[in-house]
This record gives structure tokens, C-alpha cells and sequence, in this order.
């Protein structure tokens, strides 16, 4: 252990060596012949810092800095002077022809886009705070930039973010024209992230804790199993269809549910049932955006999140600007061309559940869609495959939620094999906050259940709590049920079990 405590030290003393002669070189031109990596940190404790961090990268990105890829979200501990809120914090990757000093100078004017005001406290509270962390393997020292940063390694909300970037592959990078990569610097400061800081075992202190922005709030991952309870309001839905289908009726029942203890109510306006016939996005935005209007004081009240399930962008569009908090869309994107480019656009990032789904509601469970080589694998790389076509559209990665999507284009079996083996989905998402994204299981009243159990759908409520607790032990982090009550109690005994 000392060892390697030694072997960090020495790292951390070889990244902060002056080169002066290179400076020089560097210092003579706002631009560099080729392209280098950079690595930017983001810290925000004022104002809406989610919108903030998101529109600081977008901004980036239009002053030419090819954004590549992006680590989670982390709310931590201030510095120095803790009279103040907690940051926001994140770290993205890219590419850049700009030199150290205009790029320095590029991201002071994002700064100032932002409300950031010269001067002012050191280590007081601001709305965006930017950095850069690497220059490639470039290493400066001046009154005025120093690169790598000089404190970036004795700093938790730096490191977590860090090690996201590693092997990320969220947005692919265009061919490098010649720039060296900062993998390198990634690497030791990971290690100095886990040998000095323990790594993961600092996670979920109150030094630092992974989050994800929801209905305005930050909800810390893997912290608690969070329930998200279903309204259908159709007539036609497989277990409750024709119950909530109007807006007194929908009301009372979230009532009961926001009694029983969910964290989400997720509000669906079309059966998504096998051999379901598809509504028009008109139809189902009749249905649900009367009820979402209805239920926005409830949620306010209780701090309860509103989702609406739904594969059209346009309901899912109309649903946000009514006061829905999540988009829950189980075609993963795969339905309609425009949903990834209009979540993207939404005014305030909202998180994106993103399903896993071959064909449509007709078509998913023929003999063509539930054939797979692996069914854990193949559906964890088909969602590490639809998070990266988001992400290059515009989705943040910490947006994004993932669903394998039980009971959609799979067979009983491989239901069962997939809640046996969601670490084995999970290891197919290669990008660094993918790997940490929630993990949304739903195997309500399904048909699985009734395949093994021989109870029809509304009576099915014990085996679905079964699933659900063998869910969370495999590692769900979010969980869909019809009944809340019974849902609260299992969510309770498996997290005391494998949370606490």
C-alpha cells in the first residue's frame, strides 16, 4: 500500500513539472497545427447548475471544441469556504486546434456567458467554474495557466469525473488528425483516485455522491431503490385497462400510490402490450395531458416525479411543457427518428429512460425478434449502441437511464436470464457514466409470471414482487410496479439487505 502510494506521489510530482521551453512554443500562435485532447472540468453552485453544465458544453462545442465524451454528474462538498451550497461537478473530453491560451480565453468567455463575473471570491460560490485538466501531454507552468491543473489530483470532485472518461466511447471521435491522446494522464489519475482516495469507496459520502437531475432535484445513484408506479390511462392495457382512463379517476389513484410511497408516477396513454394496435401521437397527448395537468400540484406537494411513457417525440414534447419530469420511452428511440434531437432540445435536460426493443408492439415477440446469441449481452451492447446515437444527438449521458426491457421482444426464459444477469448487461456499456447510469427493471403482471405461476394479470402481485426483489439484488436501481404498497414494502427488505 505504501508502495503504491509512493508510485501515485511520484505521478502526481511528474504531471506538475514545468516545461517552460514548451511554453514558449505554444504561446506564439491562438491555434496548433493539429488537433489535441483536452480534458475541461465544469463546477457550478449557483443558479440552475444542471441547464448550466449542459449549455456550457454546448457551448464548447460551437467554439469548435469536439466534445467526445462526458462523465457523470457530482454533487460535492465546497472547498475552503463552506458557507455555501454544494457544487455540481463533471468533466468532459475533446478536441481542440485552439492553444492552451485561447482555449483558456474561449472558455473565460463561456464563463461570463453564464453570469461568471470577474474577480469575486476565491473559492466562493459561482454559477460556472472552467478548467482545464489536460492539454494532451503538454505540461505549462505561467502566472496566468498552468497545465496539468495543479490541484487537480488532491481534489475528489475532479477525480471521480476523470475516471469516467476512460474507455468512454459515447460520441465517437472524428480521426485524429495527429493529436496525442490524454488517456495516459487519465490513467494515474486514477490511480491516485483509488489508492489515495479509495475510488468508489468515497462514493456516497458527503464528500462526494454520483447524481442524476430529476424534477429539479438531485437524486443520488445507488443510494436507494427508487419506485416508479404505473398509471395506464387506457382501456385497452393488459392489467388494469379502462380503471384510470379518465382524469378524477387517474387523480385518486396517484393519490393512493404518492400514500404507498413512489418516487415517480409514470403516466401512459397507449398499451404497449404485445399485438397492441398503434394510437396516433394526437390520440395518446388527448389522453395524457390532462391527467399530467391535473397531477402537476400533486407532485409539487408531495415531490413526487411525473414520467410519461411514451415513443412519439411529439407526446413526449407536449408531456415536458405540461410538467412531466421524465421521458420513458420503451422503443429506446428505435420508434420515432425525431425522439433523441427533441429530448435534446427540451428546455430543462430531463432523463430519458431508454428501453430496450426490437420491432414494435405487433412485431416484437415473432420468432425473428426474440432470437439472440446471448440475451444479456446482446441487449446491454444494443443499448450501449442506442445511448451512443443519443449522445451524438445532443442527449447528455447523464441523462440517460436504461431499461432492458422485460416482457418486450423476449421469451419467458430469457426474462428470467435477464434479471438473473443485469451485471452482464451492464458490462456491455462501455462509456464511462453509462457504466454507473440507473438500471430501470419493470416485470409487473407480466406475462412470464403468468406462464409460471398460472394467475391471471391482476393477480399476479406476489410473484411480481419476487421479480422485483431479484431485480434489485442483480442490481435495479429504479423499479416499475402497478401495486405500490407492496412494491414499498420489498423495495425496503432488499435494499436493507444488499443497500445498506
Amino acid at each position: 500500500m505504501l508502495f503504491t502510494r509512493f508510485l501515485a506521489r511520484q505521478c502526481l510530482g511528474n504531471l506538475r513539472a514545468a516545461r517552460p521551453s514548451k511554453l514558449r512554443l505554444i504561446h506564439a500562435s491562438a491555434s496548433v497545427s493539429s488537433e489535441n485532447q483536452v480534458v475541461i472540468a465544469l463546477g457550478s453552485n449557483q443558479g440552475a447548475s444542471v441547464s448550466i453544465i449542459k449549455s456550457a458544453v454546448n457551448a464548447m462545442e460551437r467554439e469548435g471544441i469536439e466534445i467526445q465524451q462526458h462523465s457523470c454528474l457530482y454533487e460535492t462538498a465546497p472547498m475552503h469556504v463552506t458557507d455555501q451550497a454544494r457544487y455540481l461537478n463533471a468533466a468532459v473530453k475533446g478536441k481542440t486546434t485552439l492553444s492552451p491560451f485561447s482555449l483558456m480565453k474561449v472558455l473565460q468567455g463561456i464563463q461570463r456567458q453564464h453570469g461568471r463575473e470577474e474577480g469575486g471570491q476565491r473559492w466562493g460560490p459561482r454559477p460556472l467554474d472552467l478548467d482545464i485538466i489536460f492539454y494532451g501531454n503538454k505540461e505549462l507552468q505561467t502566472e496566468d495557466l498552468q497545465i496539468p491543473h495543479p490541484r487537480a489530483f488532491e481534489r475528489p470532485f475532479v477525480l471521480a469525473p476523470l475516471d469516467d472518461l476512460l474507455d468512454d466511447v459515447a460520441r465517437p471521435s472524428k480521426t485524429d488528425a495527429g493529436g496525442s491522446s490524454v488517456d495516459g494522464r487519465l490513467s494515474q489519475a486514477r490511480q491516485i483516485w483509488i489508492s489515495e482516495f479509495g475510488g468508489e469507496a468515497l462514493m456516497g459520502t458527503e464528500t462526494i455522491k454520483r447524481v442524476v437531475p430529476v424534477a429539479g432535484d438531485l437524486w443520488e445513484v445507488g443510494r436507494r431503490t427508487r419506485m416508479m408506479g404505473i398509471l395506464n390511462v387506457t382501456p385497452d392495457s393488459f392489467s388494469d385497462g379502462g380503471r384510470f382512463n379518465n382524469v378524477e379517476t387517474a387523480v385518486r389513484q396517484a393519490q393512493s400510490m404518492a400514500a404507498d410511497g413512489v418516487d415517480i408516477i409514470d403516466i401512459g396513454g397507449q398499451s404497449t402490450r404485445p399485438g397492441a394496435d398503434l394510437l396516433s401521437p394526437e390520440e395518446e397527448v388527448r389522453r395524457v395531458i390532462p391527467v399530467l395537468r391535473a397531477l402537476t400540484p400533486i407532485a409539487q406537494d408531495t415531490g413526487i416525479a411525473l414520467s410519461v411513457d411514451t415513443f412519439y417525440s411529439a407526446v413526449a414534447r407536449d408531456a415536458v411543457e405540461a410538467g412531466a419530469h421524465i421521458v420513458n420511452d420503451v422503443s429506446g428511440g428505435t420508434l420515432d427518428k425525431n425522439m433523441f434531437a427533441t429530448v435534446a432540445a427540451l428546455k430543462e435536460p430531463v432523463p430519458y429512460v431508454m428501453m430496450h426493443m426490437r420491432g414494435d408492439p405487433k412485431t416484437m415477440q415473432s420468432r425473428e425478434n426474440t432470437t439472440y446469441t446471448d440475451v444479456s449481452t446482446d441487449v446491454g451492447a444494443a443499448l450501449q449502441t442506442q445511448a451512443e446515437q443519443a449522445v451524438q444527438q445532443g442527449v447528455m449521458p447523464w441523462q440517460l437511464w436504461l431499461d432492458p426491457g422485460i416482457g418486450f421482444a423476449k421469451t419467458h426464459e430469457q426474462n428470467f436470464e435477464l434479471l438473473r444477469n443485469l451485471p452482464t448487461v451492464r458490462s456491455q456499456l462501455r462509456s464511462g457514466c453509462l457504466r454507473h447510469a440507473p438500471l430501470l427493471v419493470g416485470p409487473s403482471r407480466k406475462g412470464f409470471l403468468g406462464s409460471l405461476t398460472g394467475r391471471s394479470a391482476e393477480d399476479r402481485d406476489v410473484a411480481t414482487m419476487a421479480a422485483v426483489g431479484a431485480g434489485i439484488v442483480s442490481g435495479a436501481d429504479v423499479v416499475r410496479v402497478h401495486n405500490a404498497k407492496a412494491g414499498r414494502d420489498t423495495i425496503l427488505v432488499a435494499d436493507a439487505i444488499w443497500r445498506e
